[in-house]
């Protein structure tokens, strides 16, 4: 039987949705908590609530992220936010798959991932957002907010980074990567795929800026070991890397306006050979970044993981590797 709405007071209204209203706990998050709330009536009509992580205001600049979402969203490659507030946002839900470690390297899906991400590598954000590489300004800022003692006698862990970040800033600076507009966090997770529409939807703008290119693809690449079974033997290999680069550059050279007479959009072998080393060696930026964040995270975060752990395993990735550099 219907529902005569004008017989229906506002107590009705509330006690009716009260009822209906459903809500699911998404558990594949390790900064934040997320809670999709629905009506019965209407399971797939999604509202996304994210209550930020406890003190991540440390590290995440939260006016920024609003404006990356509205940003993104305005150029159609990401959800529409839907409010905002104190500790958290709410935004719209997108139907679909996160990837998994197997997903990633999926021939069907990958392609998706790599012009998605070109897509965004070319957009503009406009005078009022410096286009300089923030890679180097968030490390400092983390290493400033780096526990020097933790409270748990058991998280004893203070590690003098200096020399490391100097070295990395050093070299890698002068790799010559183009600086631009980056997710900075593309994690499996932060990855939907919807089948029936074979689309992939970026989520999570918390950490997007301006940033190296061969950043945000080898950080990226790094997260195919997956986070909490840390597997580094599924890191992409040199072929499926480069088959990845050249679906990359096919869409990021695409001509524009500004690019002028004579100008060539064809992918060679040396833009993907050098595009490959650079990734590859701004890889190891990544996972001193993450390791970094880890450690913050290990003092701070309420969220059941193991982020020291995190740390440790990161930091001496880094410079195993950077020897093979």
């Amino acid at each position: 039987m219907a529902l005569d709405t004008r017989q229906t007071s506002m107590a009705q209204w509330e006690s009716i949705v009260a009822q209906r209203q459903r809500s699911r706990v998404f558990t594949d998050g390790i900064t934040n908590k997320l809670v999709g709330c629905f009506h019965s009536d209407y399971p797939d009509d999604v509202v996304l609530v994210r209550v930020y992580g406890q003190k991540t205001d440390m590290l995440i600049d939260r006016t920024s992220e609003i404006r990356n979402i509205q940003f993104l969203h305005k150029a159609g490659l990401a959800p529409r936010l839907w409010a905002t507030f104190r500790n958290g946002l709410a935004y719209e839900y997108v139907p679909g798959d996160i990837l998994s470690v197997d997903m990633c390297k999926d021939p069907a899906i990958f392609p998706l991932i790599a012009t998605m991400m070109a897509r965004i590598h070319r957009l503009d954000c406009g005078p009022d957002v410096p286009r300089v590489p923030s890679l180097w300004k968030k490390a400092k800022q983390f290493m400033a907010i780096m526990p020097i003692r933790f409270d748990n006698p058991e998280k004893q862990a203070r590690y003098r980074l200096d020399q490391e970040y100097l070295l990395l800033q050093s070299q890698l600076s002068a790799e010559g990567s183009p600086v631009v507009f980056s997710h900075n966090d593309l994690l499996l997770a932060n990855v939907i795929y919807n089948a029936d529409r074979n689309t992939v939807t970026f989520i999570d703008y918390e950490y997007a800026n301006y940033n190296y290119q061969a950043f945000d693809i080898g950080n990226h690449f790094a997260e195919f070991a997956g986070v909490t079974e840390v597997d580094y033997s599924r890191y992409p290999n040199p072929e499926f890397q480069r088959d990845w680069l050249r679906v990359y550059l096919e869409t990021f050279n695409e001509p524009t306006v500004s690019n002028g007479p004579g100008y060539s959009s064809k992918v060679t072998k040396d833009d993907i050979d050098r595009l490959y080393v650079q990734v590859n060696k701004f890889s190891l930026a990544s996972h001193f970044f993450w390791g970094i964040w880890g450690l913050i995270q290990a003092e701070h975060s309420a969220i059941d993981f193991d982020f020291l752990g995190m740390f440790l395993v990161l930091n001496e990735l880094v410079w195993k590797l950077w020897h093979g550099y």
